[in-house]
């Protein structure tokens, strides 16, 4: 079974709402190299984006509640409006699609919006980019997320590493904070997001550590030397089997993931370097993600 872990929940249903909606992100630079900031997209253009995956889950960023302080950063939305959302798509296409919630830590009502999206939305596991949202992973209103997510055991996918955002504490994404989360809930299912990217290095040492910590290897073959020295890394330290499959769609699709993972070793062609072995590394296709997150049934 192939599963994309990490795909973004379309926030419109039909073309014409994305016309009258608009979509402009002026303040933000590229998410991938040579190409614009992925447009708004339709229910339709995501699953003709997941015809070649059996499972995916979805998600967003929420934004933080409207009396904190903290300007929003990135494309982010209210959390109650976010989870509504994923539960609807999940409700259409419930064999096809697992949705995770989106809340943010400093919103007084987090811990109510995580009981009202897992019990009555059906949502399972969580979504939180702390350099999109801009707090602090271990900090106390972080802590109590994890807390009530070890206790429904609901995993947790943290973005990770670095993204065009401009006013937001970029050290809040990286890797080795998520070391000190797997300390204090050695239970916790984590994925960690694009392998860390360009921390790759840290990543590596975090999940090889933790037994109940992944990263997922979405949006990294568009930048092919970093590509390909994040694999070989994962390789040299025995981690290949806590690679996650994901595309981060719309940012590229799953198809063009998967047959990246064909192509790892085109920067060292013709030189003496290792190559990643692909035998190895293609597991992580049909890698049972499902089960790994405890999210299998």
């Amino acid at each position: 079974m192939i599963v994309d872990v990490h795909t973004h929940t379309p926030r419109y249903r039909t073309r014409p709402e994305v016309e009258v909606a608009g979509f402009n992100r002026p303040d933000m630079a590229p998410m991938r190299p040579g190409q614009q900031n992925p447009g708004a997209y339709t229910w339709d253009d995501y699953l003709r984006a997941m015809e070649t995956v059996d499972k995916a889950i979805c998600f967003n960023i929420a934004a933080p509640p409207p009396e904190d302080p903290t300007e929003p950063v990135g494309p982010v939305a209210p959390a109650r409006e976010l989870n509504d959302e994923a539960a609807a798509l999940i409700r259409a296409y419930p064999d096809k699609i697992i949705g995770f919630l989106a809340v943010h830590p400093r919103d007084p009502c987090a811990l109510a919006e995580i009981e009202r999206a897992t019990g009555d939305l059906g949502l399972r596991g969580i979504k939180l980019g702390p350099n999109y949202q801009n707090f602090d992973p271990l900090g106390e209103d972080a802590f109590r997320i994890y807390r009530r997510a070890a206790e429904l055991k609901l995993p947790i996918l943290f973005h990770q590493g670095t993204s065009p955002v401009r006013h937001a504490d970029l050290d809040f994404a990286h890797p080795r904070h998520i070391d000190r989360v797997a300390m204090a809930f050695p239970d916790l299912k984590i994925i960690l997001a694009h392998l860390a990217h360009p921390w790759h290095a840290d990543c590596i040492a975090v999940i090889r550590k933790h037994p109940n910590v992944y990263a997922d290897i979405s949006a990294n073959f568009y930048r092919p030397w970093q590509y390909y020295n994040g694999m070989r890394l994962a390789t040299e330290w025995g981690v290949l089997d806590k690679l996650l499959f994901g595309s981060d769609y719309p940012v590229a699709t799953p198809q063009e993931t998967m047959d990246a993972i064909y192509r790892v070793n085109d920067p060292i062609a013709g030189t003496g370097l290792p190559p990643v072995p692909i035998d190895e590394f293609e597991k992580v296709i049909n890698r049972d993600s499902l089960a790994l997150l405890g999210l299998a049934g």
